[in-house]
C-alpha cells in the first residue's frame, strides 16, 4: 500500500486547530465578513436576519411541541431563549424580566471569537429572539445594548414586549406573524 493511501493516519496526530465545530463558525465568520464588505453592514445584517427569523421559526416549532403547547407565556419565553443559547454554547442568562421587558446578559457567544468584529452575526440572536417572543407574546423589539462582536466583555440583549408608543424605538422590531 502506498502512502498516499494512508494520509489521515499520518496527519491524524498533528496540531491542527481543526474541527467541524471551528470549521463551521469559521465559515460563517467568513461569510458575514464577505457579506459586510461587499453589501454593507446594514445589508449583510439583513440576510442574515432572514436566516434568523427561518431559524426561530423551527425552534419556536420544536419548542411548542416539546412544551406540547399552542403558546408560550412570558415566562417560557425567556426559559426558552436562555435554553436554545445554552444548547449551542452561549452564556445567556436573564438579568431582569417583568411585563415591559426581559433582559439577558451574556458570557460568551456560541460563535467564540469568530464573532469579533462580525456584527451582523448578533442579527442571528436578534431575529430568533424577536420571531419566537412576537409569535408567542405579539409583539417584540430587540435592542442589542452591548454585544461581544463589537468588543464588549459580554452581551446585553433587551427584549422589550410592549410598543414603544409613538416615538422612534432603538432596536428592531418583530410581530406575530
Amino acid at each position: 500500500m502506498s502512502e498516499h493511501n494512508q494520509p489521515a493516519t499520518k496527519l491524524a496526530g498533528l496540531d491542527v486547530p481543526l474541527e467541524r465545530d471551528v470549521f463551521l463558525r469559521s465559515m460563517l465568520r467568513e461569510l458575514a465578513g464577505t457579506l459586510q464588505d461587499v453589501v454593507g453592514l446594514d445589508e449583510a445584517a439583513g440576510f442574515i436576519s432572514v436566516v434568523g427569523q427561518r431559524i426561530g421559526d423551527e425552534l419556536n416549532a420544536s419548542y411548542r411541541a416539546a412544551l406540547d403547547v399552542p403558546q408560550l407565556d412570558a415566562a417560557q419565553v425567556g426559559d426558552v431563549l436562555v435554553d436554545l443559547k445554552r444548547r449551542i454554547n452561549g452564556g445567556f442568562s436573564i438579568v431582569e424580566h417583568n411585563d415591559e421587558r426581559i433582559v439577558f446578559g451574556n458570557t460568551h457567544c456560541p460563535f467564540a471569537e469568530k464573532v469579533v468584529g462580525r456584527p451582523a452575526l448578533c442579527m442571528m440572536t436578534s431575529n430568533v429572539f424577536g420571531s419566537i417572543t412576537a409569535d408567542n407574546l405579539g409583539y417584540a423589539r430587540v435592542v442589542l445594548e452591548e454585544t461581544i462582536a463589537q468588543g464588549a466583555p459580554g452581551c446585553r440583549v433587551v427584549v422589550h414586549l410592549k410598543s414603544a408608543d409613538g416615538h422612534e424605538p432603538l432596536g428592531r422590531e418583530y410581530f406575530r406573524g
